[in-house]
Formats: structure tokens, C-alpha cells, sequence
């Protein structure tokens, strides 16, 4: 039986260099037979073009497959399964490299090497191995996109009018969800701005793997052949989510880079708390979590901030609103709950990590702190408060 061809997927945002490092490991493969599949928006694939004419791909032994017009993250995620799945039966490769679209999301491009599609009845884990996810980083542009404040739509780069993700929310998922990171282009930095940057994003995504390069120029070996993807583990790479896991001390790196998790067992009140997100803290970079709304009471709402963007949505009930026989349900299944139960208000409470530079954590923690409910107001009839927050279950609110 054949073994399972390896994939490399290459992700990061458009500019990053990520056709550049393809060409560099594609010339410098020793003999390796490759498919290369290249995702570009664009109805003529420029990225395709320039690694056609510097790679020289054997014409013969290797394939270019060119997947355009589209996204392999989702219009075209069939293309990419089909494509591969070809590929792969032709048994005549020793590898497949993925160069994702710049505004590409990592998790669905796994997903679909780590589950089957009954849909399609295609089943790519058993024909390929995801090997490894390589996010590239900007080093010189990453502060400028992180604060632009800008949408994909304002820069005329979306799938589409209903693609409103903003630019930093899509930096922060290729960020959080790789194996390897390349900080690329520390050529256009000083050493210092170089070191500060990458003590960010090593808060922001502490598993990975981090290489600098300049000109895209990148080891085949630090990104072909280096086992380390695995989904569960990927998926919980996400500095946010160790923090919340760890318990620790927080300690300030010499860049002012820290990091703490703000934990309330009372409920915000929402005028308060709308008011005070369009004074949100400059120093800090990176928070999510849940929150507990005193006129949500019954749901757990969920908080992303990168940069500018600040988005809020529904996550789910409180376990506490429950009916009682699903409760039950589920603290036999998840015993570790009852360790933090509250016998008045059960599972409900503030969870958010905050990730920032130069972070004075009392006084944000006595902001915070202000927007919670006064002793008086939580004897108060809580639905009675103002509430100017977004009413979707699902929301995404830009902050000024």
C-alpha cells in the first residue's frame, strides 16, 4: 500500500512573501517530485505565473494546478478536494505544497485534510498526511495592517459584498493557528523592532515554531517532512487559549509584553461596558474570552478583540440556564464545572484574557471593574438596564 503523500500548506496574508519562499524551497527540493496547488484571487494567477517561470518545474515528474477566482477556504474547497484527491492517485509525487490566498483561513484548509467528505465521498485522510501549516508574517508591514482598522472590503480584497472581515481578524487566525511561523522580510527592520514584534506574536501563538527570514530565503527542512501538525493541537495553539489553561504569574518581558486573565463572578452592566469599548486601551493587543451580561443573563457572550476590532457574539447558555435534567447531563459529563460552580449564579462569569504591551493590569482591572454591577444594582430587576449593545445572537461591532 502506497503511503500517505505529505502536504505543506503555505497561509498568510497577501504581501507577506509567500510565492517567494515557495520558489525558494521549490528550487532548493533535492530531488523531491512535487505537485504544487496555488490559490490566487485573482482571475489571472500572478502567483502561479512567477512560480512557473523561476521554479522550473519538471514538467514531466511535477504539476502546477492553479486554483483561481476563488478561495480553497470556502467557494472553492471542493476544487482544492477534488485537486487533491487527483493528485494523489496518480501516485506520482513524493509531496503536495499548498499556497493559500492571502485572505485564506487556516482551520478550514485542515479541516479538509483532516476530515473525510461524506458529501463529495471524497477522503483525503486517507490519501494524504497534513505535514505541516505555515503561516508568513510581514515584518515590515504587520504593525500597519494590525491597526488599519481596515475591512477586506475597504481594501477591494473580499470574497464578496458579505465578507466583512477585517483585516487584523484575519491576520490573528493565521497567526493562532500554525506550526511553523515565518516572520519574512526582517530585512526592512531593525534587529530590535525585529525582536520586539516577534515577543508579540510568540504571546500571541507560543507553540509555533518561529523562523526569520529576508527574501523569502527559508530552509525546505524547517517547512517539508516535519510532523507537526495535529489538529487538536493546532487548535489550541492560541496564546489566549494557554493562558486561560495555565495558572501562573504573569511576568513582563523585557519588550513590556505581558499578559493576565480578568475572572468575575458578577455580571457587566451593558451601558456601562458599551460605553467604555470605545475608550478601549491602546497597550492592549490581543483579549477573548466570555462574558457575563446582567441583561443576557441567560446567554454566555463571547469577546474578540485584535487590534480595532472588537466583535461580539452569542456563544451559547449558561449551563446554570439550563433545565435541570440537562444540567445534570452535563456536569456528569464535564465533572471538572462543579469545581467553579456557584451554588447562586452555576457556571456564569467573566472569563477574558488580555494580552497587551506595557500593561498597567490594576488600573485595567479597575475599569473593569466599574463596569460591573454596584451591590445596589444587583438587587435590582437586571432586564431593566440599558442596553445599547448589538441584539444579534451574532454580532460584529467595529469600535472606534
Amino acid at each position: 500500500m502506497q503511503s500517505k503523500i505529505p502536504v505543506t500548506v503555505l497561509s498568510g496574508y497577501l504581501g507577506s512573501g509567500k510565492t517567494t519562499i515557495l520558489n525558494h524551497v521549490l528550487n532548493n527540493r533535492q530531488g523531491l517530485k512535487v505537485a504544487v496547488i496555488v490559490n490566487d484571487m485573482s482571475e489571472i494567477n500572478i502567483d502561479a505565473n512567477l512560480i512557473g517561470k523561476e521554479a522550473n518545474l519538471s514538467r514531466t515528474e511535477e504539476r502546477l494546478v492553479e486554483l483561481s477566482n476563488g478561495c480553497i477556504c470556502c467557494t472553492l474547497r471542493e476544487d482544492l478536494l477534488k485537486e487533491v484527491e487527483r493528485l494523489a492517485k496518480e501516485n506520482r509525487y513524493d509531496y503536495i505544497l499548498i499556497e493559500s490566498t492571502g485572505i485564506s483561513e487556516p482551520i478550514p484548509v485542515a479541516q479538509t485534510f483532516t476530515y473525510s467528505d461524506e458529501e463529495n465521498g471524497i477522503d483525503l485522510p486517507s490519501l494524504c498526511r497534513l505535514d505541516t501549516m505555515v503561516t508568513v508574517v510581514d515584518a515590515h508591514r504587520f504593525w500597519h495592517d494590525f491597526s488599519s482598522g481596515e475591512s477586506l472590503l475597504d481594501r477591494k480584497q473580499a470574497l464578496g459584498e458579505e465578507d466583512t472581515r477585517d483585516v487584523v481578524s484575519l491576520l490573528i487566525d493565521q497567526i493562532e493557528f500554525c506550526d511553523v511561523l515565518i516572520l519574512n522580510k526582517c530585512d526592512m527592520i531593525s534587529a530590535e523592532e525585529a525582536d520586539r514584534l516577534e515577543a508579540v506574536l510568540r504571546k500571541l501563538q507560543p507553540k509555533a515554531k518561529f523562523i526569520r527570514a529576508a527574501h523569502g530565503q527559508v530552509d525546505p527542512k524547517e517547512i517539508l517532512h516535519t510532523e507537526r501538525f495535529d489538529f487538536e493541537e493546532a487548535s489550541q495553539s492560541a496564546g489566549w487559549i494557554k493562558e486561560l489553561q495555565t495558572e501562573h504569574t504573569p511576568e513582563t518581558d523585557e519588550y513590556g509584553i505581558t499578559s493576565f486573565v480578568y475572572r468575575r463572578r458578577r455580571p457587566f452592566h451593558p451601558e456601562r461596558l458599551n460605553d467604555w469599548l470605545y475608550q478601549w486601551p491602546e497597550e492592549v493587543v490581543r483579549a477573548k474570552g466570555m462574558l457575563w451580561l446582567a441583561t443576557r443573563n441567560e446567554l454566555a457572550v463571547q469577546f474578540s478583540q485584535a487590534g480595532p476590532s472588537i466583535q461580539m457574539g452569542a456563544e451559547g447558555y449558561w449551563i446554570a440556564a439550563m433545565p435541570e435534567e440537562e444540567q445534570r447531563e452535563v456536569l456528569a459529563e464535564y465533572p471538572e464545572i462543579q469545581a467553579t460552580w456557584d451554588e447562586l449564579y452555576g457556571d456564569r462569569m467573566t472569563e477574558l484574557v488580555i494580552i497587551g504591551i506595557d500593561l498597567n493590569r490594576s488600573e485595567i482591572e479597575a475599569q473593569l471593574d466599574a463596569l460591573l454591577l454596584t451591590d445596589e444594582e444587583m438587587e435590582l430587576d437586571w432586564s431593566r438596564f440599558p442596553d445599547p449593545l448589538p441584539q444579534e445572537h451574532i454580532v460584529e461591532q467595529e469600535m472606534a
